[in-house]
């Protein structure tokens, strides 16, 4: 896919960083070789009958040090946390004070985790009829931490990484579930590329081992229920089975890059995104197509990486559009790591990065006919995201070398 030509020609942007810690391990060898082997770590049996992608073993100790600090963030912001610091040792940052103080940083992030305790004290008090005038209010004020409304705040997540990695340039928190994950990607990128911004630490997290969150999307319906598939077997009803994982990644102008020595995993070209009516059957199908066009001609060796959900009817429109194109391989990370909403189009970004970097395309771990082999390197991997509910997405990252 040839780059846009434009006026003045933007400023070429290079992933040099990558931070994963995911259901398939933490760092990017642990993961390229789980990738590698076709390994899936699935529980359908701690939340049954839903199916969730859990957290491998973690030590956390390793990014955040300090046991104050783990206390007083809930899981999402520990994987958050941990893997933008596996991104800045990746690219070689860490401890940088010149650098970490200039760092955009851009989160995308959801609305935090409920206090379930205080919830079950107050719903158990309600249906025994022990709940006073005022019950409700006493309780959230007594029972839970400051940094708690409901809910834990979205830009917490930002917050702990300038705390304990000292990333201090400005910060933006991003919310929209799979959108905000695009759109903090798309916003990195064209600060990069218009010269205002040099680095940037860009990702998500999530946690999707919670009760909250699966009770959640079971009103919608969303859910996974009793036993995996991959996401292009689902049909007809569909599902996604949500996935624990933080994926960031450090994003920096190729002369910044150059002028430190750092090692570039890929380029990172162009970043498209729209928002579908879906109002009539075949509208998301033709927003990826236009979205598609946007990126220009794909190259000889160009391939996907999907965050197809495996929710319908999302999941079969996308795959209508990837019908059209029959002949570039495809790869869902829906299918080996789970739904990780906010995070799931940085991974995708992670993973194409770190399979250019590679030289090859993992193999296909999928029972249908959608995913093919590639067995020539790839030159350039498009990264779809499209909402479950909202939201489209694509990027192109491209080979450098």
């Amino acid at each position: 896919m040839a780059e846009n030509p434009s006026p003045s020609k933007p400023i070429e942007a290079w992933i040099t960083g990558i931070g994963l810690a995911t259901s398939l391990g933490e760092g990017i060898d642990a993961h390229w070789d789980a990738l590698d082997g076709r390994r899936i770590n699935v529980d359908d049996e701690g939340f049954a009958p839903y199916v969730v992608h859990p957290l491998a073993p973690v030590n956390f100790d390793a990014q955040i040090p300090r046991k104050g600090d783990q206390r007083q963030m809930e899981a999402w912001q520990r994987i958050g946390t941990y893997a933008a610091g596996l991104a800045l040792d990746s690219a070689g940052v860490k401890g940088n004070t010149d650098i970490l103080a200039r760092m955009d940083m851009i989160v995308a992030a959801g609305g935090g985790e409920r206090d379930l305790v205080v919830d079950a004290g107050i719903l158990n008090a309600e249906a025994k009829g022990n709940a006073a005038p005022g019950f409700l209010n006493e309780r959230l004020m007594n029972d839970l931490r400051p940094t708690l409304f409901l809910a834990q705040l979205s830009n917490l997540l930002a917050g702990n990484i300038a705390i304990v990695h000292g990333v201090t340039g400005s910060s933006r928190t991003f919310m929209g579930e799979e959108a905000a994950g695009v759109d903090a990607v798309r916003i990195a990128l064209a600060r990069i590329a218009a010269g205002q911004s040099d680095i940037a630490l860009v990702g998500a997290a999530h946690n999707g081992e919670r009760k909250d969150l699966l009770l959640l999307y079971e009103f919608g319906d969303f859910n996974l229920k009793e036993k995996f598939a991959p996401v292009w077997a689902r049909e007809p009803h569909g599902g996604f089975a949500l996935g624990s994982g933080g994926a960031f990644l450090v994003i920096e102008s190729r002369p910044h890059a150059e002028a430190r020595g750092a090692k570039p995993f890929a380029r990172l070209t162009h970043v498209v995104a729209d928002h579908a009516r879906r109002k009539r059957s075949g509208d998301i199908t033709s927003t990826l197509e236009s979205l598609w066009s946007k990126l220009g001609s794909p190259a000889e060796r160009a391939a996907i990486i999907t965050g197809a959900t495996g929710a319908e009817p999302v999941t079969s429109e996308e795959r209508a559009f990837l019908r059209a194109h029959p002949d570039i391989p495809v790869r869902s990370t829906g299918t080996m790591f789970g739904h990780t909403l906010e995070a799931q189009f940085p991974l995708g970004l992670a993973i194409a990065a770190l399979s250019l970097s590679r030289g090859a395309l993992f193999p296909p771990d999928d029972s249908s006919d959608q995913e093919i082999d590639m067995a020539s390197p790839p030159a350039q991997i498009v990264v779809i995201g499209a909402g479950h509910w909202r939201g489209e997405g694509m990027a192109l990252v491209e080979a450098i070398g």
